[in-house]
């Protein structure tokens, strides 16, 4: 797969190709994934259906900033008998901030006591252990040892979006929504626009053929630079890149990955699911400068374009870049007409078909059917369908990256792994150099 992990250099003279994870010390990802899937596996897996209307579900919070904060308050608005219990992160401040504001939303919801907040990377373990349901909110490096975690221990999850950084972990994801699958346990995802009303009816028009045989696809993210929060003193290497998690690669997977792959998942959503063949695309560096420390090293702009088996195309531009239009949009051009995702109509051959029904808030929307799912022992599973869309982004990323063409059969079988050499916040952790088209390589 790709190139420079931003927390490992190659045992070859190459700096940009990633290392193979097998070649680090044993305190590396895989390591730490295999010690959690054998407690995993000593414990029996408790599946928990809360079909009994009185029955109370306890539900855990791993990841308190300010997305996490949003899932936990929306899920205990979405279901009348549901306990937040247990909260779980690696920064003091973050939780505490987290649970005051918890606190004051969810009167009789909220019991997560002092003792119940946990910190560390551990702390998941912890939080899975209390709950029936778990919200998994942290930096998407995390998502699949987490999910490992609380799908061996037969746990509901709501998971944010990406299901993972790298092929690896989507590789895994796929296990897990597989075995969730056959224990009856929850894996919803939080490709939000998936439960929005209005997206819901113009998507439905394209897959009932309403503008005919889809020929392309035109996505956008196009937005203003990443968040920045300046190094404090005593920051080690560890916190001072969480902190800024969204700014390097092994932790967020870059923009396309961890941002734009929402408009990725609307394509998905168009085309019926359909994978692509291939991929060939660009991408790079012309407003972040040159600092880790201010931006990491993701890249400020991406152009892709997927080809499909039956010579249709999938066109996607983003771009985090100050000062310049925004547009968030999904096209769909077919045979018999175009319908927009953004705007919410088709403009058929002989008509125009805009939505015009009610509106919803479709975080709420979210948890409220992924709880109405638990409650009817039927829950949700849109893992494999996540762990797609999370591999398009990645592919979008690789081919940007590398400068190669690269097939999704050989993305989905890549090596690369961006975990970190260790998990010591006191040992350096230095950043992998920004990618370089024609050298970084494809691994």
């Amino acid at each position: 797969m790709i190139i420079n992990s931003n927390l490992t250099t190659s045992k070859t003279s190459t700096p940009t190709c990633i290392t193979n994870m097998n070649d680090q010390p044993e305190s590396t990802r895989r390591n730490f994934i295999k010690s959690t899937a054998v407690a995993g596996a000593l414990a029996a897996p408790r599946i928990l259906r809360g079909d009994k209307k009185e029955s109370t579900l306890r539900v855990g919070l791993v990841g308190c900033g300010g997305r996490g904060t949003g899932a936990a308050s929306q899920a205990m608005k979405a279901d009348p008998n549901v306990r937040l219990v247990a909260m779980g992160d690696l920064f003091q401040d973050r939780i505490d901030r987290s649970w005051e504001s918890l606190k004051g939303r969810g009167k009789e919801r909220f019991d997560v006591k002092p003792e119940n907040k946990f910190l560390g990377f551990d702390a998941y373990k912890k939080v899975i252990e209390m709950v029936d349901v778990v919200i998994l909110t942290t930096p998407p490096l995390f998502r699949p040892m987490q999910l490992e975690q609380a799908v061996n221990q037969g746990r509901h999850v709501f998971f944010e979006k990406p299901v993972a950084v790298d092929a690896t972990g989507v590789r895994k994801v796929i296990e897990l929504a597989k075995k969730a699958k056959a224990q009856n346990t929850a894996m919803m995802s939080g490709f939000c626009w998936r439960y929005h009303y209005p997206k819901r009816a113009v998507f439905n028009k394209i897959l009932e053929g309403a503008i005919g045989d889809i020929r392309t696809v035109y996505t956008t993210y196009n937005t203003g630079p990443v968040w920045k929060k300046k190094r404090q003193e005593g920051w080690s290497d560890w916190e001072a890149q969480l902190r800024n998690w969204t700014g390097y690669t092994w932790l967020s997977g870059d923009s396309i990955v961890e941002q734009a792959v929402h408009s990725l998942d609307m394509a998905m959503w168009a085309m019926g699911e359909k994978t692509p063949v291939k991929a060939v695309g660009t991408g790079g560096r012309q407003t972040y400068d040159d600092s880790f420390d201010t931006f990491g090293n993701i890249y400020d702009h991406f152009g892709v374009t997927f080809e499909f088996e039956d010579e249709s195309k999938l066109f996607h531009f983003s771009r985090q870049q100050r000062g310049t239009a925004g547009s968030y949009e999904c096209e769909v051009h077919g045979s018999k007409g175009i319908a927009s995702g953004k705007n919410r109509h088709a403009v058929l051959t002989d008509e125009t078909w805009r939505y015009r029904g009610p509106s919803n808030d479709m975080y709420q929307t979210e948890h409220n059917e992924l709880f109405a799912s638990i409650r009817e022992n039927n829950p949700i599973n849109d893992g494999q369908r996540a762990a797609n869309s999370t591999l398009l982004a990645i592919l979008g990323r690789t081919v940007a990256y590398t400068g190669q063409t690269i097939s999704w059969e050989k993305m989905l079988n890549s090596k690369e792994d961006l975990s970190p050499p260790h998990y010591d916040f006191d040992k350096p952790l230095p950043v992998a150099p920004i990618a370089t088209p024609g050298v970084t390589k494809f691994v």
